[in-house]
């Protein structure tokens, strides 16, 4: 890699870490982070909904004590710069120089897919992260067939493993090696059964949690097709992922399809067909479009390829016209991640997006981070009131029940600020975190619109507090209702009990 390209990578990291720094000054918390901020508290084998690795994450960031947007992205922000650098490097290895990886970090920078969704404290973008890792082993053994890079991507897929589940549609990608006689022979000959043999038990610790737990992970996706992935059509995942890459990469995507299988690209056949195994397996497995980024990330290289080896020898002067096509896709960077202000963003771009406002709300506004920072200061200064009104008596042995798990973290992350007791929730990984024996003569229970939820626990259930958010995109969250709940009817343990086939409702 010759000093132009570093000089380019490093500047293309300079204003994705700056995007994603705007971003944070300009959003609070997005649901999910709240849970998987609580993951630190509860450190095990796994969790609901994901594998241990976040939990780890978090309980590293937890160590700040901060409440700071900053301190529980840190890790977030540096897996972003670190997907940067080895798609970089994935280019260069597949023979690209200067201007191919221009061409891939311009798409990589300007696609919606890749802001919000490395933006977040969440799986997705570690997920992501290991998948471009693993890929980048994958394309260094092809080319060499050396054993060190099997095991690289061994201990690189299991690490995938334990982040994110969706890895085994790379893994079944890899079996792309068996496939072809000169990595076929490899393998034979490096005794590659081996490597099996030490991912099954470097995740044989996730997999006896779930085998206890009863495999909550299936109950999760049983309820996802459900709700959500049974009533998809592929033309909506195609549009939605269309979209979310930005329309103008496909002046590098489509070539990258090309590219992947001329003739210039032979030594690299079995990476390229890893990449349609995933394809082809994620399809028919009807994910979502975000499911798909991924392996988008491992074919933006081939398509700077294609330009600077393929088109650009010929009509040197084309890279001009291609980079500011592709520059103009910075205007679809607000939709992407908040990188202005609410009040801007209401003003100038939310009248572009055309949403039907729900039935009750002001605006619709997409993603919750946008908003979240005003909602859950208000929901805490609420609680905080209602708090403050019991008796010392009561006050002294209440606990707050969140019934959706991002109300129950919003609490706990918070508590220090407002001097509120602990939340628990029985929805999603908060299951496993409940208090044991009875419950106190008081609980304050914070609920989205839920009608009559709380009273088949409780003999008395009065609201006090109603908090209303404009923003919300759907009639369910437009409310917050605030209760205070007397005289349980079970205990903890007979919660859990009633609610063990209910963790994801």
């Amino acid at each position: 890699m010759n000093r132009q390209t570093k000089l380019v990578i490093f500047a293309f990291c300079i204003v994705k870490l700056a995007l994603h720094l705007i971003a944070d000054s300009n959003s609070g918390f997005q649901g999910d982070e709240l849970l998987h901020i609580e993951t630190g508290n509860h450190l095990a084998f796994g969790f609901m909904e994901f594998p241990p690795i976040i939990g780890v994450l978090a309980f590293i960031q937890n160590l700040f004590q901060s409440e700071s947007i900053f301190v529980h992205h840190i890790f977030s922000h540096l897996a972003a710069i670190l997907i940067l650098i080895f798609v970089s490097k994935i280019t260069v290895e597949l023979g690209g120089k200067t201007k191919a990886v221009f061409l891939v970090l311009l798409c990589f920078i300007i696609a919606p897919a890749f802001l919000r969704s490395q933006q977040l404290f969440q799986p997705v973008v570690f997920s992501q992260l290991f998948w471009v890792l693993n890929f980048f082993f994958l394309t260094k053994y092809v080319k060499s067939l050396e054993r060190k890079y099997l095991w690289l991507l061994t201990f690189g897929a299991v690490l995938a493993f334990l982040t994110k589940y969706d890895a085994v549609f790379f893994i079944f990608g890899v079996s792309s090696l068996l496939f072809f006689k000169s990595t076929r022979q490899a393998l034979i000959k490096q005794n590659f059964w081996w490597n099996i043999i030490v991912f099954i038990i470097l995740i044989s610790s996730n997999i006896i949690w779930q085998i206890v737990n009863d495999f909550p992970v299936l109950k999760m996706f049983d309820r996802l097709y459900e709700t959500q992935l049974n009533r998809q059509t592929p033309s909506e995942v195609l549009s939605d992922l269309l979209m979310a890459l930005n329309p103008l990469t496909l002046l590098i995507t489509i070539p990258a399809i090309v590219s992947m299988f001329h003739h210039s690209m032979r030594n690299y056949r079995p990476s390229t067909v890893s990449i349609l195994l995933s394809t082809i397996f994620l399809a028919f497995s009807q994910g979502k479009g975000y499911y798909f980024y991924p392996i988008a990330l491992t074919v933006l290289p081939f398509g700077g390829i294609f330009w600077e080896q393929i088109m650009l020898p010929k009509r040197k002067w084309l890279i001009y016209p291609i980079g500011i096509l592709l520059a103009i896709g910075v205007i679809l960077i607000p939709f992407g991640m908040p990188v202005f202000p609410l009040e801007s963003y209401l003003k100038h771009d939310y009248p572009y997006e055309n949403r039907d406002v729900v039935k009750g709300g002001q605006f619709n506004v997409r993603f919750e981070e946008r908003y979240s920072k005003e909602k859950w200061a208000v929901t805490l200064k609420e609680l905080k009131t209602v708090y403050d009104s019991l008796p010392n008596p009561e006050k002294n042995n209440t606990i707050i029940w969140g019934k959706h798990y991002a109300q129950a973290g919003a609490v706990n992350v918070f508590n220090g600020r407002y001097d509120l007791p602990k939340a628990y929730s029985l929805h999603g990984s908060f299951y496993n975190w409940v208090p044991k024996g009875d419950m106190p003569e008081t609980t304050i229970c914070l609920g989205y619109n839920v009608g009559d939820f709380f009273n088949e626990y409780f003999e008395e259930v009065t609201i006090v507090k109603t908090i209303y958010n404009p923003y919300s995109e759907n009639e369910e969250e437009l409310h917050q209702h605030i209760y205070i709940c007397k005289k349980p009817k079970h205990s903890y343990d007979e919660l859990k009990t009633l609610f063990k086939d209910r963790v994801f409702e």
